[in-house]
């Protein structure tokens, strides 16, 4: 019988790495990203990038593999992550899949195709981002697709127009168009750490802190070209200070604000989550965490 799929999910800063690279260890496994920001070379600190030292010897896949200038395609995600699963489960080895994205992981695990694109209408929507504002717009897409808008940030122009794009295309709405959850691989364990939200925020504030003395700034700023970047300037954390670098807000408000979008974007990631019912939820601080992980995967 061939190795599972694994899965590792949960909202940001609830423990997501420290799991895969202890499940890994124990189980002769290797990790995929599924973090669209970690597929960026350079930016390591917004993203909480695993460093060499976390990964603990690991093989990770699908870090670092595009320039802060290009465009983060899930379409090319799903190729590229399901590339490395058939070599990790060829040799023999264990794949663990690890993000907080509902899109993401769902994009790799199950039979998702994605619509195709207009030039016409994108570019439309697009302007209409540009004159009215990303807000303004996911106003819109609330009105149009309250799923849809409930799943994007506001802050996320870049969705916001694909999902009127697609509803436009299609005349359904976009999330209509996720399957069922029924996954393409026979056999898949998915684990999801649950964190309650207070603990959760305390998490995101103490990290954001740290990111920050870290050097999150410094890195913005030697990133040159991630200000023009379609996607990578609008991952949480860059995209302000992006603002504060550019004269628009405060240090201070950089990082509050960062803070607030990134318990905003937990909660969503923690939604949708909430509607796989594969997944396996465990206490992120569980004393026995990872012999319980261990028994949802099996034994190798």
């Amino acid at each position: 019988m061939s190795r599972p799929v694994v899965a590792i999910v949960g909202p940001t800063a609830s423990g997501k790495t420290g799991l895969s690279v202890a499940l890994a260890q124990e189980l002769d496994g290797e990790v995929v990203n599924a973090d669209s920001v970690q597929l960026y070379r350079g930016m390591d600190i917004g993203s909480a990038k695993a460093t060499p030292a976390e990964r603990g010897g690991v093989p990770h896949h699908l870090l670092d593999v595009l320039e802060v200038t290009d465009e983060a395609n899930v379409s090319q995600f799903q190729q590229w992550a399901r590339a490395a699963i058939d070599d990790i489960r060829d040799r023999g080895r264990l794949p663990i899949l690890v993000g907080g994205s509902s899109l993401y992981v769902r994009a790799v695990l199950d039979p998702l195709d994605f619509p195709g694109t207009d030039p016409q209408v994108r570019e439309r929507w697009a302007a209409r981002l540009d004159e009215i504002g990303p807000e303004a717009l996911h106003a819109e897409l609330a009105r149009r697709d309250p799923p849809a808008a409930a799943a994007i940030l506001p802050t996320n122009g870049r969705r916001i127009v694909r999902a009127l794009e697609v509803g436009e295309l299609t005349g359904q709405p976009f999330m209509a168009t996720m399957p069922p959850a029924v996954s393409i691989y026979p056999h898949v364990a998915m684990i999801g750490l649950d964190v309650p939200r207070d603990v959760l925020d305390a998490r995101i504030d103490a990290r954001v802190d740290q990111m920050w003395a870290d050097g999150l700034v410094e890195e913005v700023r030697s990133l040159p070209g991630l200000a023009g970047s379609p996607t990578a300037s609008r991952a949480l954390g860059y995209q302000q200070v992006l603002a504060f670098l550019a004269g628009e807000i405060s240090e201070d408000e950089a990082r509050a604000e960062t803070k607030a979008g990134t318990r905003r974007f937990a909660r969503r990631q923690d939604r949708m989550m909430r509607k796989d019912p594969r997944i396996h939820w465990l206490p992120f601080d569980a004393p026995d965490l990872l012999a319980r992980a261990v028994s949802l995967v099996g034994s190798p």
